[in-house]
This record gives C-alpha cells, structure tokens and sequence, in this order.
C-alpha cells in the first residue's frame, strides 16, 4: 500500500546518473544561466520557480508513463519507464546539486529556502562529482536489486522463491526445523553475497553526500524532518522508550506461548524469541502466528467483513464506493468521475498489471486514481479506505506549489490511509448498514480484536526503528564492514528481543536479506506512520466527542473531524510537519501516548497473564 511515483517522483530516487565535470569556461548555455539565476536571493528564488514549472511538466508526463506500464506491462512500457525514470533521476541530481549552492547565499527568502532544502533532500543515495562515480553507483544498486529479486531460499532441500518461503514463513504447519532451514538459506544465500557491493556503495555515496553540505548519507536521511539530525534521533528513541513497556509485554507473552508449543529446547521461557517462529522472515510483523497466541474464547471476533459483503452481493466497485462514502460523510467532495473512469479496480483477464495496491495523483490537480486487483474480502475492504486516505491528502494540497506537493513528512502519507482505517469498528459497519447492532461483539471480545491489532502494529515499532539506526552507524562509520552483521544482530537483540535460529558468522550480511537494505529505501517513515496514525485517530475522536474506549470508536459523520483534517491536508508540506501536526491534533509533539490508550486494555489483560514470568531479554 503506497501512494504512487508522482509529483515528487523526480527527486525521490534511489540513485544518481553521471554528473558532468565542470568545465574552466563554462559553455554558453550555462554562462545565459548564470546570468539569469546569479547567486543572489533574488535569484535563487528565479531558480526555485524555473526549478518548480519543469518538474511539474516533467512529472505529469512521467506519472503516465509510469500508469501505463503498471496497468499494461510489456516490453515496451517497461522500456518507456526506464527511459521516464532516467530522465527524472537525471534532472533531480542536477537540482539538488544547484540548490546546495543556492542554500548557502545569505538573506535568503524563508520560502525559498524551505524548497532548496527539498531539493537537496530529494535523492536518497547522491553520487559525487568525481568522474565515474555515479555510473559505479547506478550499477551497484541495479546489482544489489536484482540480486535480491532473484534471491532463492530452500525448504526440505529443495529451492524456494522469495514470494513463497515469505509465505511458507507464516505456515503454522512446518515444523521449527524447517523454519531455521527457511530463515538461514534464505540469509545465507541472499544476504551474504551482497557485502563487498553495499561496502563500496556506503563509501561512494557518503562522498555524494558530503558535496551536497551534509556529513553523511544518513544524516542527510533525518535532515528532512525541520530538525536536526540529532533531534531526529531523540526524538524517535524516545517514542520507541513510550511504547516500549507495551511492546515487551507483548513480547512475554508471545514467547510463553511459543514455549508451549515448541517446548524449552526450541524456545525458552527466558530471553530473546527465536526469530523463524514469529510468522514473517523479518519478525516484523507476527499476525500470522495468531492462532498459536489467540486468547480461549475471544479469539473469535464474531463476524466476518468479506462474508457481510457477499451476503449483500457487494461487488469490488461497491467496495469503493462505501469508502468514498467515508469521506464524503466527513465533508469531502466527491471523487471526480475521471477516478472512475480510469482507476483500475480488477484485475484484468487480458495483460499483465501490478496489482500491488497503490493511490497516484497524474496530473497534480485532480486526474486521482487507485491501482488495485479488488478481491471481496475483509483486507481489501480496509485497504481501499487505506488508499483513498493517499487520494483525498493528494487532492487536498493540489493548490500548493510543485515543492509541496506532499506528506508533511514522509510518515504522514502512510498514517492517513492507517488512521481512517483504524475507524472500521462494529459501529461503522452498523453505521453503513454492512453489521446489524445485534451482531456487534461485546467487550469480551476486544482483547481478542486488541492482540490481533497489536501482532502488527505493537510489534513494528523496534523494527521499524532499528533498521534505519543499523544504517545510520555504518553511514557513520561507527559500525564498520567488519560489524555490519554483528552490529545488526545485536541491534535486532537490543530491540527487538529475537536471536537468529542458528549462529551468524561475523562475515556474513544479513541485512541484505530484507529488501529495503539492498533497495535503499529509507524505513523511519514506517515507523513514524505508526505512531502518527493513533495520534490522528485519538484527535478525530476527542473531536467526534466519542465517549467510549477508543478502539471502538468511529468518527463516520462528523463533519468538525472532516473540516479539521481538511486544513492539515491542505498545507501539504508547505510548512514544518509540527505546524501540520498542531493543526489537526492541537499538539506539536509526537506522541505514543493515544498508541497506549489505545492498547491499554490489552496492556492490563497481558500484565495479568504475565505474572510471574520473566520480562525483557
């Protein structure tokens, strides 16, 4: 779930192309330039606006491309992307140079500054000026990628793809050798091979970052939330010390029920949770083993969403339509009948398309569309809700200027789609006539529904925090190549309390072995998002003036909820994300605290089964 490569497509890319190396006599064409955007506050804000109109043009033309290949892949539109991404990554390492010398001119417009910074923000992994260097960087990360894509792990010797031993890792069915069997050939085959490349493209792309003014890769990363680096990284250690009694509650309790299942010799009552038999390859999320941790009784949560849409004949257009009825009953216009004319809502029979769920704004303004394979079922239900949240955020800033068209920090996407989703309670569904009252559970279910949440959402956070702080040390250099793995298991121990299934030689690379690493995505903004998404659902509510325990709260209807995310939407991300923020919630300040009140139900109810047993690891 995502929304889609548009508006800000030209500066967030992974990598850089060639740039050219400066010339005694600048050529003509450049010497126009100079004269047209001198280094004066008056020109860079010249600049800024040049800047500003070619990538609008650019990304419009570019989000079709992008939309074509996606609901119709071949050779072609492959072809057509490659050649749209190029050139996208092409103008944004020329930008984000310039702007780092427009940055340092003195007197310099608020406003204009604010979009230089964007600008030299925008490329995640920047290459140097030294000749050669961009090229070794664009092929290193072409090779990292593709060796993650056709990375193979083995189950009972025989070899399995990465789509299916991610699967397989959620089959409660296997036993704990066949899962150690997993997770290990899966690292050792994937990760391992990759270390020499992400050593050489660590070095190659701190240099980039140093001609662009910052110390390091990654803290140009954190350089992007209207802080610095180092406020940065207070500020989220501190949401991970709010939430982390929670989480280690949770993490007790998993483990003792691992222990029944498995018995002392494959997890012990004590210490970290071995990291194959959470459900995931990542341990990042533990959903899949539900069934083992359900609580007797309530486990059940009573109904079904995907069953109440095929008993009603709901069809994957009806679907959406009742998530647009969410919006609408907050106040917002109606989508405008271009999304319904080219959405994609199934899959077609006829070609190829990525089904991957995904929300884009083409055209900046209003041509906003989702890309889905809409099946009836309870996942997807709540996935549409998720993605609309992207479409109706792209709508509201259309009118800000092209630098600002975006979240207010890159959490805040994901937490819109997360926060309207988390209002799909009993008493919506009662509210839109899919749940008679008589079936709505009783308080004796809510723990059942708690953990369930919690299995995702509780168990992200150290997850989501420490692959960024792994790569914020070797960017650093205070983890060096030599303790990439070692600093990475012990991170993962710090935080996440899990231990691989077997021992981890010190040269091996097990970071290379979750997609981001190797796809240089940076993972805060996951991390950020769900916190963000329980701060936005609290405020909504206390706006709704909801009475009742907040998981169960529903802010369908209330126009006031509707107004005041409107004017958070708007500002896109025209001002520092804590203005953003105070807009809607009337707090600066990130918060886990509505994450704990959300959960304080589960909290108690696993301090009760908790008792006695050994916290922490």
């Amino acid at each position: 779930m995502k929304f889609a490569p548009v508006a800000l497509a030209a500066l967030a890319v992974s990598l850089a192309v060639p740039a050219h190396a400066q010339e005694t006599s600048p050529p003509a064409g450049e010497q126009t330039a100079q004269q047209a955007y001198p280094m004066t506050p008056q020109g860079a804000a010249a600049w800024v606006a040049m800047v500003e109109k070619d990538l609008f043009d650019y990304s419009v033309d570019a989000s079709r491309v992008y939309w074509v290949n996606s609901t119709y892949i071949t050779d072609d539109t492959d072809a057509l992307a490659a050649q749209a991404g190029a050139e996208g990554t092409e103008k944004s390492v020329k930008y984000a140079l310039e702007a780092a010398k427009y940055a340092q001119v003195q007197g310099l417009d608020p406003d204009v500054a604010r979009k230089l910074n964007i600008l030299r923000n925008g490329i995640v992994l920047p290459a140097p000026t030294t000749e050669g260097a961009a090229t070794e960087l664009n092929e290193i990360a072409t090779s990292l990628q593709s060796q993650y894509g056709k990375g193979r792990g083995t189950l009972n010797g025989q070899e399995i793809s990465g789509s299916d031993i991610e699967a397989e890792m959620g089959n409660l069915e296997h036993t704990p050798e066949e899962f150690a069997e997993m997770w290990a050939s899966w690292h050792n085959n994937v990760g391992a091979p990759m270390k020499e490349e992400y050593v050489r493209m660590v070095e190659i792309a701190n240099a980039g970052a140093t001609e662009l003014g910052f110390d390091d890769v990654g803290a140009m990363w954190r350089s992007g939330y209207d802080m610095s680096p180092e406020e940065f990284t207070a500020m989220t250690e501190r949401l991970w010390q709010e939430t982390r009694p929670l989480y280690e509650a949770l993490h007790t309790y998993v483990r003792t029920q691992l222990n029944e299942k498995y018995g002392n010799a494959v997890q012990p009552t004590t210490g970290p949770i071995r990291a194959d038999l959470l459900g995931n390859m990542w341990a990042q999320e533990w959903g899949n083993i539900y069934p083992i941790v359900a609580p007797e009784g309530s486990g059940d949560l009573g109904y079904d969403i995907g069953a109440l849409l095929e008993a009603q004949g709901k069809k994957p257009l009806d679907m959406v339509k009742i998530g647009e009825g969410f919006y609408s009953s907050l106040g917002f216009t109606p989508l405008p009948e271009t999304f319904w004319e080219r959405s994609l809502f199934t899959k077609p029979a006829d070609r190829e398309v990525v089904c991957h769920a995904s929300a884009w704004n083409v055209d900046n303004v209003d041509d906003i569309r989702i890309k889905m394979c809409i099946k009836v079922n309870a996942d997807d239900f709540v996935t549409i809700h998720h993605e609309l949240g992207h479409n109706y955020y792209q709508r509201a800033y259309n009118e800000q200027p092209y630098l600002y068209l975006n979240g207010a920090n890159d959490g805040f996407h994901e937490a819109i789609g997360d926060f309207v989703a988390l209002s799909i309670t009993p008493e919506y569904l009662v509210q839109i006539g899919l749940l008679d009252r008589a079936q709505v559970p009783g308080e004796e279910k809510d723990i059942g529904l708690l953990l369930r949440q919690a299995m995702d959402k509780v168990a992200f956070l150290p997850f989501g925090l420490m692959v960024d702080k792994w790569r914020w040390g070797v960017f650093d250099g205070t983890i060096t190549p030599a303790e990439y793995n070692t600093a990475w298991t012990e991170l993962r121990r710090e935080y996440q309390g899990i231990t691989p299934p077997v021992e981890r030689p010190a040269d091996a690379f097990d970071p290379g072995a979750k997609y981001h690493i190797p796809g240089n995505t940076p993972y805060m903004r996951y991390f950020l998002a769900r916190i963000l998404q329980f701060q936005f659902y609290k405020a909504a509510c206390d706006q709704a003036g909801w009475e009742g325990p907040l998981h169960r709260c529903s802010f369908y209807g209330n126009k006031e909820v509707g107004a005041k995310l409107a004017r958070m939407l708007e500002m896109g991300a025209s001002e520092p994300w804590p203005d953003a923020l105070e807009a809607f919630t009337g707090t600066r300040e990130m918060s886990a605290k509505p994450m704990l009140e959300y959960f304080a139900p589960l909290k108690a109810w696993l301090d009760e089964q908790n008792k006695g047993k050994s916290t922490g690891w």
